[in-house]
C-alpha cells in the first residue's frame, strides 16, 4: 500500500519512483529533477538536491505559479452590507427635537414651572398643568391654558465622493496574457480593487471619533461621516477632551472648542452650541441634547480617564433598555469578534447560549428566498442579531495600556439611520484598449470605481454604543 501525504510522494507513485532519491524523474540522460523544481535544483519539499547526468538542467524546470491569485487578506464589508440603504432624495431632514410640554427627555418631565402667558422654558410643568383644563376656561394662558408649540430644528448634509483610480500599460496586459502570466489581467485587478472599494467604505463607517481631532488628518470630513461620530453624545465627547484623547484635550496647549470642530459639528449642527459642550480653563463638560445617542463609556465626565470596565450582562442589558425607554427598536448589534467571543463566555457560565437566527436580506422591498445562496445565520442576543466586524474600534485612553481591550459594541435602530445614496457605485475604464488613449494621457488603460452618497441620521436617541471595554 502506497501513502500519499507530500508532492514528492505522489511523484514517487505516479512515475514508478519507490525509492529514488528526492522527487528525481529517470531519464535517458540520467536522473533529473521533477517537474516543478525549486531554486538551485531543490525539490519540491526541498529533501533533497536535484541531480543529472548533464549539467544545467535544472534552468529547465521553473515554478509555476498559475493564473489564480489567492488573497490572504479579510476584506470583508459586514458594516457596509448591513447599514440600509435609501436613494438620496434630499439634501436635509426636520427634527421634532422638544416637546410643547415636559421637555425633551424619554420621560416627560414634571416640576414646579407655571404654565402661563410668560412661560418660555415649559421642560417640566406644573403636574395640574400639562393639559386638564378647568370648566369653560378661559383661553390666553389663564390656570395654564395657553398656545404651545412644538420645537423643530434642521439638519442637513452634502454627499461625499469616494473613488480609486488604478492603471494598467499595454505591454502589462500584453505580457499577462503570456508565459506564466494571470491571464486577464484587467479582469483580475478591477475585481480586487472592487474589493478595496467596498472595503474602504466599512472603514469609514467606523472611523474612530478621535481620528476627527487628529492634525495628521485634516481632510477627514472627505469621507462617510462614521457612525462612531453618529452614535456619540456630548457627555462623551466632553469626557474624551478631559482623557486627552482628541488633540484639543484639557492637557493640550490653550483647551478651547473651535479645535474640537470636527468632532463636535454634525448634520450643520454644532454640540457646542448653547449649553451642548462647554469648556471652562481645562474642564470640559457635556450636556447631552436631541443630537446625543445613549453611550456608555464609564462613570460621567471620567469615565475614559479611570480606564477600561470589564464588559459585564448587566452594561449590555441596561444598555438596550435604555434605548427602548427612549423610543429605540434596536435592530443589529454590531461589534468585534472579540467582544461577541466575550459575550458568548459570559452566556456559557451562566448555562445560557447565544441563538441564532437566519438573516435574509432585503432590498427596496423584494426579499430574498430563504437559502443558502441569500440567506446566513448569525448569533443573536435576546433576538437582535450580532454582526462581527473586523475594524471596529477600541476606544479607550491608549497611554492607560489596558489589558484585553475588547472592540466598543454598536446597538442602531437601522430604520432611523442609513446609508443616503446618490450615485451607487459604478466601475469605469477607458485607454488604449478602448481606442482612446488620448482620454487617460498614457499608452495604457485607467479604472475607476466611484460612489456617491452619505450616512444620515433622523433619530439619536434610538441607537447606542458601549465603549473603554476590556475582557479581564
Amino acid at each position: 500500500m502506497t501513502y500519499i501525504n507530500t508532492i514528492r510522494d505522489l511523484e514517487a507513485s505516479t512515475y514508478g519512483m519507490a525509492g529514488a532519491s528526492g522527487n528525481a524523474l529517470l531519464k535517458s540522460s540520467g536522473v533529473v529533477g521533477g517537474f516543478g523544481g525549486g531554486l538551485n535544483g531543490a525539490g519540491h519539499d526541498a529533501a533533497s538536491t536535484l541531480t543529472g547526468g548533464a549539467a544545467g538542467l535544472g534552468d529547465l524546470y521553473n515554478v509555476l505559479y498559475g493564473q489564480k491569485v489567492w488573497s490572504m487578506l479579510n476584506q470583508e464589508v459586514n458594516v457596509l452590507s448591513m447599514i440600509a440603504k435609501r436613494p438620496y432624495t434630499s439634501s436635509g431632514w426636520r427634527i421634532l427635537k422638544s416637546r410643547p410640554t415636559g421637555g425633551s427627555d424619554a420621560a416627560f418631565g414634571i416640576g414646579s414651572q407655571d404654565v402661563d402667558a410668560n412661560s418660555s422654558d415649559l421642560s417640566t410643568p406644573k403636574a395640574d398643568q400639562i393639559g386638564g383644563v378647568e370648566e369653560n376656561a378661559t383661553l390666553g394662558g389663564a390656570n395654564g391654558f395657553k398656545a404651545l408649540s412644538p420645537e423643530y430644528t434642521k439638519l442637513f448634509t452634502s454627499p461625499k465622493t469616494i473613488a480609486h483610480l488604478f492603471e494598467f500599460s499595454e505591454l502589462g496586459m500584453e505580457l499577462a496574457a503570456i508565459d506564466d502570466g494571470v491571464g486577464d489581467i484587467r479582469a483580475i485587478v478591477r475585481e480586487d480593487m472592487g474589493k478595496h472599494h467596498a472595503e474602504v467604505q466599512s472603514k469609514m463607517l467606523l472611523m474612530p471619533l478621535e481620528k476627527y481631532d487628529d492634525a495628521t488628518a485634516p481632510n477627514i470630513t472627505r469621507n462617510y461621516t462614521s457612525l462612531m461620530k453618529i452614535v456619540s453624545s456630548n457627555e462623551e465627547i466632553a469626557a474624551m477632551a478631559n482623557a486627552d484623547m482628541t488633540a484639543m484635550g484639557a492637557g493640550n496647549g490653550s483647551p478651547d472648542l473651535a479645535g474640537l470642530v470636527d468632532v463636535t459639528k454634525l448634520f450643520g449642527a454644532d454640540r457646542a452650541e448653547g449649553t451642548g459642550i462647554s469648556v471652562s480653563g481645562s474642564t470640559y463638560t457635556g450636556v447631552n441634547d436631541f443630537m446625543s445617542a445613549e453611550v456608555d463609556f464609564g462613570a460621567v465626565g471620567t469615565g475614559y480617564t479611570t480606564g477600561p470596565r470589564v464588559l459585564t450582562l448587566t452594561i449590555l442589558n441596561d444598555m438596550l433598555r435604555r434605548i427602548r425607554v427612549n423610543g429605540g427598536n434596536p435592530k443589529v448589534i454590531l461589534t468585534g469578534y472579540d467582544t461577541i467571543q466575550h459575550i458568548s463566555d459570559l452566556l456559557q457560565s451562566q448555562e445560557r447560549f447565544m441563538d441564532r437566527k437566519e438573516i435574509v436580506p432585503t432590498h427596496n422591498g423584494v426579499r430574498g428566498v430563504k437559502g443558502s445562496e441569500v440567506g446566513f445565520r448569525v448569533a443573536t442576543y435576546y433576538d437582535i442579531p450580532i454582526i462581527p466586524s473586523k475594524d471596529m474600534p477600541k476606544t479607550h485612553k491608549s497611554n492607560l495600556n489596558p489589558t484585553n481591550p475588547l472592540s466598543d459594541i454598536l446597538i442602531l435602530d437601522t430604520d432611523h439611520l442609513w446609508l443616503a445614496v446618490m450615485k451607487p457605485t459604478q466601475y469605469f475604464e477607458d485607454g488604449i484598449s478602448n481606442g482612446n488613449p488620448f482620454g487617460v494621457g498614457k499608452l495604457g488603460n485607467q479604472g475607476m470605481y466611484r460612489t456617491m452618497g452619505e450616512t444620515c441620521c433622523s433619530f439619536f436617541k434610538g441607537q447606542g454604543k458601549i465603549t473603554n471595554l476590556k475582557s479581564a
